[in-house]
């Protein structure tokens, strides 16, 4: 008996458990990164159910509190309950660590908790580590080195990500108290609420602290240009910050990734708000009763927050369903690799265009900015608009069925899931249980990324030694 003891000790369970994770981490980092995600949802669900966390002092209903935290772990600001009113002090100050958590990304969280556990980065958990900043890593086959960060540069990616967050937060905190002083926010209440909003702009959850949100500033273009930067900078996602800061305007040193990154991120904006500025102007629920100045201005505003920010200066159900269905398109797209932001990612979309372009001029090969674009990258990208059109089909109809509900404003809410945007149409607040769960799936699926769980799928795969014989199918 004491040998049977002996071998089941506290002390052998817990070597056995380092052991198994740290052969988790190496083998497998992905499926780790996905364990370690919901793991935080299980935590947060449990914590956000305990009376101390709603404002009553009462139990809060699991759909509720595991919707609160899946939105809240994934950055995605949609809500089944009133957010301003509904938590105490306690269930805020949880969110508000839940977003930022959340917002330092699913690979590289995953990867900083594995260095503490294995006490260094493998080469394996390395190339994961620069997935995240180019998801387009995640593949087999040889890294190349004109790919946006390079192994030996992770370490310092990590650290940017912690620092960036940290320093970007507080900078938008401090921008954002006199502005919201000026908007007659009580002094100790303005010192709370601006640290919220700098995380829930900068993690593009889109959260607010009071029961109006960001209506109250609808006229003061300081607070609402500081929450667009804000939102801007954490779509373009941390490798692109990295490369700014390393590289400021040295424009020919950029990587590819952030060329790409930035100049769709602004091509989409700018393209944005001007269908907004069309297909709005004479709304009178919307931006039909404003000046010209005020319409140019809230469609800008309107197209930074549909690209992944959240929050909402008007009524989402007064836009014309034209405009909600051009708002689901940025939606479905998003933001930056590696980035708070959801979506297929602006990147993917890149990649895709210029691959169209080439194959009609009738080019051999894929070129932008004297790179050339290998074809397992375009592969990559098709799969990912797949996978996210497939996730955004098959929540829609299960959830309209479930509710029968107008298509369009499920259709709207799904994308906005899957893109972790938050904005919604009035619907995800009446959904019942089993629709809540149906998009809490969503949201995961969004955060974790089409591509981060294609590579935990395929993280066993062998390689196959040989190819079969060519033939062409009749294709269009």
């Amino acid at each position: 008996m004491s040998s049977i003891g002996s071998s089941t000790s506290p002390g052998t369970r817990a070597r056995d458990f380092w052991r198994f994770s740290r052969h988790l981490i190496t083998s497998s980092p992905s499926r780790f990164a996905i364990l370690i995600f919901s793991t935080l949802i299980v935590l947060f669900t449990a914590m956000l159910s305990l009376p101390i966390a709603s404002a009553t002092g009462s139990i809060t209903p699991i759909s509720d509190a595991l919707f609160t935290a899946v939105s809240t772990i994934c950055v995605t600001g949609l809500a089944t309950v009133d957010m301003a009113t509904h938590w105490s002090p306690f269930g805020h100050v949880l969110i508000f660590l839940g977003v930022n958590i959340g917002g330092m990304g699913v690979l590289t969280l995953a990867s900083v908790l594995g260095l503490v556990i294995s006490k260094k980065l493998g080469l394996r958990a390395k190339l994961l580590a620069a997935g995240d900043s180019n998801p387009l890593r995640a593949h087999g086959g040889v890294v190349n080195e004109g790919q946006t960060v390079r192994l030996g540069e992770v370490g310092q990616l990590l650290k940017t990500v912690a620092m960036s967050l940290l320093l970007i937060e507080l900078v938008v905190a401090i921008l954002l108290y006199p502005g919201l002083l000026m908007a007659g926010i009580p002094p100790l209440a303005a010192l709370w609420e601006a640290p919220y909003y700098a995380a829930m702009s900068f993690t593009n959850t889109g959260f607010a602290p009071n029961a109006t949100g960001v209506v109250e500033f609808a006229d003061d273009y300081f607070v609402l240009t500081v929450l667009m930067v804000s939102v801007f900078l954490g779509s373009i996602g941390f490798p692109v910050i990295y490369t700014l800061a390393r590289h400021h305007w040295h424009v020919k040193r950029w990587s590819l990734h952030s060329k790409l990154t930035l100049i769709t991120t602004v091509i989409l904006f700018v393209l944005g708000a001007v269908v907004f500025l069309v297909l709005e102007y004479n709304n009178p629920r919307t931006f039909g009763s404003m000046d010209a100045g005020d319409t140019t201005f809230q469609a800008f505003f309107l197209s930074a927050m549909t690209r992944s920010g959240g929050f909402s200066v008007i009524e989402i159900s007064d836009l014309n369903g034209s405009s909600m269905l051009a708002a689901s398109m940025l939606m479905f797209v998003g933001g930056g690799s590696a980035s708070t932001a959801g979506g297929i990612k602006v990147t993917t979309l890149a990649v895709l265009a210029i691959a169209v372009w080439s194959e009609a001029r009738g080019r051999q090969s894929v070129e932008a900015f004297g790179r050339r674009i290998p074809s397992d990258v375009q592969r990559v990208a098709l799969s990912v608009v797949a996978w996210g059109a497939t996730i955004v089909a098959l929540s829609t109809i299960v959830i309209a069925q479930i509710t029968k509900a107008p298509i369009s404003d499920v259709l709207f809410d799904v994308i906005s899931a899957f893109g972790t945007v938050g904005l919604s149409s009035g619907l995800t607040a009446e959904l019942p249980d089993s629709a809540v769960y149906v998009m809490a799936a969503t949201i995961f699926m969004g955060r974790i990324g089409t591509v981060t769980l294609a590579a935990a799928v395929a993280a066993t795969s062998r390689s196959q030694l040989y190819s079969l014989p060519v033939e062409r199918p009749i294709v269009g």
